[in-house]
């Protein structure tokens, strides 16, 4: 356990150390800040998926899966955020409280 707690810090500080080190220049590239811009977006998306379809060690199909779903149509339909965030929980809501 305190090995995995020492590599773990080692490696932080590490990461953290050779942010500074690396030239402006390569930070400045567009390619780069353009894949930078979606890592937050990448990241976001697969807890949502991972809190939604996941129960402990098992893939589950419930309310969350549905309010998830319902979601997503709000947003295709390019629905204000408030609208998509309740529709999601309204969706979810009755689907548990009917099983």
């Amino acid at each position: 356990m305190w090995a995995v707690l020492i590599l773990t810090s080692v490696l932080a500080l590490a990461t953290k150390l050779a942010g500074h080190y690396i030239p402006g220049r390569w930070l400045s590239n567009p390619r780069l800040q353009r894949i930078n811009a979606l890592i937050p977006i990448a990241l976001l998306s697969a807890l949502v998926v991972a809190e939604s379809v996941t129960n402990k060690t098992k893939l589950v199909i419930d309310h969350r899966l549905a309010g998830v779903a319902v979601a997503l149509v709000a947003l295709f339909a390019k629905m204000p955020f408030p609208v998509v965030v309740i529709s999601a929980v309204t969706t979810s809501a009755l689907i548990y409280h009917l099983h």
